[in-house]
């Protein structure tokens, strides 16, 4: 009686059966990071008071993904937090790769920083405002900086909550304007610390 290779030979079946899970489990952790979701830690204090060093952060990449099913880049919202690839990144500066900051102003609008304060103005309709208005108080105040400028096409000006000095780096003092390409996608929730949970 034939008996198959596999009965016959029970640990190099149960190895293949590991492989075969572990395989599976990375290909689905890939999947889901690159598609649905991806997990960073905060570092630094330049989100302050709204985030602090060592929170957990989960990133919805369900918008991105939609976006790029379309052939199109995502475009956060006003107000929204994001995560996004530094442009400035390289591994010999030993900056982050990825930041967490507030998204302030789009392709098209003036962006203008002076005496303390931060205005955007539509240069369509001359309409200018401030764009922490409907952000519950969490960005800081003053903001530091002086910057009169248009944000280029397809590109984000943005800022960190913590505005005062140089605590944040972002749009206003070195960082540049953000590609669109480069956004991971919007904050949807804090996880830890677990007496900070919350979504954004």
């Amino acid at each position: 009686m034939n008996v198959p290779f596999l009965e016959r030979h029970q640990g190099f079946k149960d190895a293949l059966s590991l492989v075969l899970f572990v395989a599976l489990v990375a290909i689905g952790t890939i999947f889901i990071n690159t598609f649905i979701f991806r997990s960073f830690n905060v570092e630094g204090g330049s989100m302050e008071n709204t985030m602090h060093t060592g929170d957990r952060l989960i990133v919805n990449r369900m918008p991105v993904t939609w976006s790029k099913l379309q052939n199109k880049d995502y475009s956060p919202q006003r107000g929204q937090v994001i995560v996004f690839k530094n442009p400035k990144f390289d591994t010999i500066s030993g900056m982050e790769e990825y930041i967490v900051k507030r998204v302030i102003a789009f392709a098209g609008e003036r962006v203008i920083v002076k005496d303390g304060g931060i205005t955007v103005c539509d240069n369509k309709n001359l309409n200018c405002f401030n764009p922490d208005d409907d952000n519950n108080g969490e960005p800081g105040s003053p903001t530091s900086g002086n910057v009169d400028s248009v944000v280029p096409e397809d590109a984000l000006f943005v800022a960190g909550d913590h505005r005062q000095g140089q605590n944040s780096l972002d749009s206003r003092n070195g960082l540049g304007f953000i590609p669109l390409y480069d956004v991971v996608g919007p904050v949807s929730m804090r996880i830890f610390p677990f007496n900070g949970i919350r979504s954004f």
